[in-house]
């Protein structure tokens, strides 16, 4: 089975993070974001453990989502003294911006078969096919990891166990008409590999 080759490095090394305040209000369909879930579905994944799960936000959960991330940031900011009214408005105001976020979570093998960081990388893997995915359908989509991902007061939101993990929010967008693709520069390939022929 063989796909066309140059179509497919050219949408890998076009693929970019475009970030909410770039989209217009044009709302994705949702059968195109069942399509990125779709293609998450089939990135590898040792054992087959399977470990990527999503909460999709949109319409009027979009709202639901900014307060929920709101709050949960202010209360505990609060507490520990590193409240910022501008984070706190942004956590409202960003889920907004886009058609739908994907809330993505790591779901651990109960019997703990494989080592965490391999059902990290699954997870990771499946945000790329379905930030891949974004790409090829002309859309804007960004990974973001900040606001209340890493507090463990989140995780009860999503029913996520003491050994999952909330990874961060998948924006997804339409990019404004006039909004042109950033350009990105890698460092040579020849500089990170060694081949070994002998």
């Amino acid at each position: 089975m063989a796909f066309p080759t140059e179509d497919i490095n050219r949408l890998l090394r076009q693929r970019r993070s475009i970030f909410p305040k770039s989209y217009s209000q044009e709302t994705v369909p949702d059968a195109v974001i069942e399509q990125m879930l779709e293609n998450a579905n089939w990135a590898p994944t040792h054992k087959l453990t399977q470990p990527w799960r999503f909460a999709v936000y949109t319409g009027e959960g979009l709202r639901k989502l900014g307060e929920w991330q709101a709050n949960l940031y202010k209360q505990v900011a609060q507490a520990d003294g590193t409240y910022l009214e501008k984070k706190y408005l942004n956590l409202l105001e960003k889920p907004g911006q886009a058609s739908h976020v994907i809330v993505i979570m790591m779901q651990r093998d109960p019997e703990e078969r494989i080592r965490e960081e391999e059902e990290l990388a699954s997870v990771a893997m499946a945000v790329q096919n379905m930030h891949l995915t974004a790409a090829a359908y002309g859309l804007g989509a960004y990974w973001g990891t900040g606001g209340v991902t890493y507090f463990p007061e989140a995780k009860a939101e999503f029913g996520l166990g003491p050994n999952d993990r909330l990874l961060g929010f998948f924006y997804v967008g339409q990019p404004h008409p006039d909004e042109e693709i950033p350009d990105s520069k890698r460092s040579p390939m020849a500089e990170k590999v060694r081949w070994v022929r002998e």
